[in-house]
């Protein structure tokens, strides 16, 4: 099984002395982050289609290891019918193709007004989907828990994301073989940013379990922690490295400028 964690972003600033260093410029904030993660979220594609330049640049800043999970542009799931949303995708995806090997899986994350009744809809999507990349998606409504969901995203090899909000999270549902976890929390909770204010260790075991449980089909399991899940993202990702026996660490004060500061 390979895991890869990580978080929903990388450019805080509340992270300056907690994770940066207080000299590092914002531009090199992703080069940084690379040496401690081995995969981050871009949640920044959601609010707008970056810039080919951009993108190049990304993938330039990570070694070859990196991954990036990308988020649909609004424009595609929140905006229209989503059978009519395949020309936007396609574009999105094309600018994504210049992230080359380093490109994880593109999450679709649909509004809670996005409901089962317009799954036929979504399965004309799918089928004009291109095979090469990878996909998962996020659905926040309950009319989409049923078996006939299952087997659409079995038939088309897309991955049931799970969000873990305030309320216990649904159960798994393998459709692929990788999973896709989302730990996002209460939005807007904490007035910081820059270290752990809960202790999330029993929500975080519960998932450890679910994971040890995955069947053997299941290669590969993504997981990303927002800041609101526990006060402070970096440190609820190496959190859960831990509970899975997995190499964790942050940059010590020195690095990060405290004693200069």
């Amino acid at each position: 099984m390979r895991y890869r964690l990580g978080t929903i972003g990388f450019s805080y600033p509340e992270w300056v002395g907690a994770f940066y260093p207080r000299d590092l410029k914002a531009a090199e904030y992703l080069a940084f982050y690379a040496r401690y993660f081995d995969c981050v979220e871009l949640d920044t594609t959601f609010h707008a289609v970056p810039a080919i330049a951009t993108v190049q640049r990304w993938a330039a800043q990570v070694p070859d290891d990196f991954r990036f999970a990308v988020k649909c542009p609004r424009a595609v799931t929140h905006e229209g019918r989503i059978d009519q949303q395949i020309s936007p995708m396609l574009q999105f995806l094309d600018i994504m193709q210049e992230l080359g090997n380093k490109l994880g899986p593109v999450l679709l994350q649909f509004p809670p007004s996005f409901r089962a009744s317009e799954v036929n809809y979504l399965a004309s999507f799918f089928a004009k989907l291109p095979r090469a990349a990878r996909y998962a998606i996020e659905f926040r409504h309950d009319s989409w828990l049923n078996d006939q969901t299952t087997a659409l995203l079995k038939e088309h090899h897309v991955c049931w994301a799970v969000g873990d909000y305030a309320t216990p999270p649904e159960p798994v549902r393998v459709t692929t073989d990788f999973l896709f976890v989302r730990w996002i929390g209460i939005h807007h909770r904490f007035e910081r940013l820059d270290q752990e204010q809960i202790d999330v260790t029993d929500r975080l075991r519960s998932w450890k379990t679910q994971f040890e449980q995955a069947p053997s089909g299941v290669k590969e399991i993504w997981g990303f922690v927002n800041n609101d899940y526990s006060g402070y993202a970096i440190g609820g990702a190496n959190r859960m490295k831990k509970l899975l026996g997995l190499p964790a660490s942050e940059p010590k004060a020195e690095d990060r400028g405290e004693l200069f500061g």
